[in-house]
């Protein structure tokens, strides 16, 4: 069997794999085995087609960690408007207290908002960013 068949099997195994665990990174190894089969198909030796797969493919994975790691998070459960309806929902703070919270009527209730840290208290119409606990964290408009 050609040189380049046995790494275009090992590349096509290795996304089977990847499709059953979901992990990334072996999608980015497989690229590694599909440069190394492209190497084959050029007529490099046997050790400059491993070195091509450890490079390209090694690459390819550090690459995608720092890519996702630059990457911002995912909001939380507690910010995501598909989980809590009240994230984006506004309310009015008539003020604020010493310890920085606030008592608002929200859905016919009273709640305890909080303002985000950093930001200085201010009355007036709030946004709500996510909820704390029992909390409404808010945003001024």
């Amino acid at each position: 069997m050609d040189e380049s068949t046995l790494w275009w099997l090992m590349a096509g195994i290795t996304v089977a794999v990847e499709l059953m665990t979901g992990t990334f990174y072996l999608l980015m190894l497989a690229i590694g085995l599909a440069a190394a089969a492209v190497a084959a198909h050029l007529g490099l030796p046997i050790a400059s087609q491993i070195v091509t797969a450890a490079v390209v493919g090694g690459g390819a994975v550090v690459a995608w960690y720092f890519a996702k790691k630059r990457r911002p998070g995912d909001p939380s459960a507690r910010a995501d408007r598909s989980v809590n309806l009240d994230v984006g929902e506004t309310v009015h703070v008539d003020s604020w207290n010493a310890d920085g919270t606030a008592t608002v009527r929200y859905r016919g209730a009273s709640w305890t908002a909080i303002h985000r840290p950093g930001l200085s208290p201010v009355a007036g119409m709030h946004r709500v960013a996510e909820l704390v606990g029992n909390r409404l964290l808010v945003d001024p408009l």
